[in-house]
């Protein structure tokens, strides 16, 4: 379960570089033919390069009380992917879903001291790699469709507890090193992430390559973000900035982890 953190490495790796751009594109200089004086559509982010637009998306996304993520990002251990669908907000609390390699998903909420986590078999047997049949079996009986908790401050638990709090996904981006970096930056074109109006920032730095989206409505909020990187493809999105996140206790019976490991 600890290898959840690594989308929270992802993230913070997408947002810290931040290169100097070197052009940007002109606005579209054509008319309709029926009113040469009609007005062009404004120009987002007009007169900044690729790296001062990146900039402002940092600062935007880090500056949010809470969002949403959800792509999927590679994991160094199994050379494969992780899936994440997951809220969360700088009080320590989230609520959403994982999944390693496509095999099975997990349900994960946080709230207070607690960490609530629910598996499908699928899961837990792709997790149990190397185990006995008899204790995937065991695992699979004891844990498979049930909520379980434990305590948010136990050792097996901190690394999703940190992954949980958004203060601490985004700790890496909020230095200052990265502004203002080499000529690695270029604006492109504006398009739509699930409906919202964004512009593209492609920054490439040796083998690191990252094609960002940032909001140009509203707060320029990071949209999007795919990494090329060849040891480290994936692609993340953001929403739901600054929205509460349903981190609740979940209703029913619930396994206690702790109790049983003694």
């Amino acid at each position: 379960m600890r290898r959840t953190a690594l989308a929270a490495l992802c993230l913070s790796a997408a947002l810290t570089t931040v290169l100097t751009g070197c052009g940007k594109d002109s606005a579209d200089g054509s008319t309709t033919g029926k009113d040469i004086n009609a007005t062009k559509p404004k120009e987002p982010f007009a007169g900044l390069t690729g790296a001062q637009i990146a900039d402002r998306a940092l600062d935007a996304t880090t500056g949010a009380s809470s969002l949403r993520m959800a792509g999927d990002v590679a994991d160094d251990e199994s050379s494969g992917t992780i899936r994440i669908d997951m809220a969360l907000n700088k009080k320590g609390e989230c609520a959403g879903t994982m999944s390693m390699g496509g095999q099975g998903k997990a349900d994960l909420i946080k709230t207070g001291d607690t960490i609530y986590m629910k598996y499908d078999e699928a899961f837990l047997r792709a997790q149990s790699d190397g185990e006995s049949k008899a204790d995937t079996d065991a695992a699979v009986d004891l844990l498979a469709g049930k909520w379980t908790k434990m305590a948010a401050t136990g050792k097996d638990a901190k690394d999703i507890a940190g992954f949980c709090d958004l203060d601490t996904v985004l700790s890496g981006a909020s230095g200052t090193e990265a502004k203002g970096g080499n000529a690695g930056a270029t604006r492109g074109a504006t398009t739509t992430v699930d409906g919202t109006p964004a512009i593209v920032v492609r920054e490439k730095d040796g083998k690191e390559s990252y094609t960002l989206y940032v909001a140009t409505e509203g707060k320029p909020y990071l949209l999007k973000v795919v990494s090329e990187t060849p040891k480290d493809p994936g692609t993340l999105t953001f929403s739901e900035f600054d929205k509460p996140v349903a981190a609740r206790k979940p209703a029913g019976k619930i396994l206690d982890l702790d109790a049983l490991s003694g």
